[in-house]
């Protein structure tokens, strides 16, 4: 019993990581100025702090600027974000 309560502990005490874990994010790009609502599956922590820096880094390759991460949530949140994301829903 004791084994089986520590590992539920630890398991808690780890980092979520991105099963099914989405953020939605705003970006821009410059000259001519260039803005996009888009939806992305994280690789990383399911933590909107974490997401900042994968989304940003993923769109930086890209020669896209974050603006900001707007949400991170899982899989029930795909359908409603579909159409307000259009060509970069899942894009990246």
């Amino acid at each position: 019993m004791r084994n089986l309560i520590l590992a539920a502990a630890m398991a808690l005490a780890q980092p979520a990581f991105a099963a099914d874990c989405y953020a939605d994010y705003k970006a821009k790009q410059g000259n001519p100025m260039r803005l996009h609502y888009g939806v992305m599956q994280l690789q990383g922590a399911c933590q909107k702090s974490a997401a900042q820096a994968e989304v940003s880094a993923r769109l930086a390759a890209q020669g896209w600027t974050l603006l900001n991460v707007v949400s991170v949530f899982g899989p029930e949140g795909l359908d409603q974000r579909r159409a307000n994301a259009g060509e970069f829903f899942l894009r990246f």
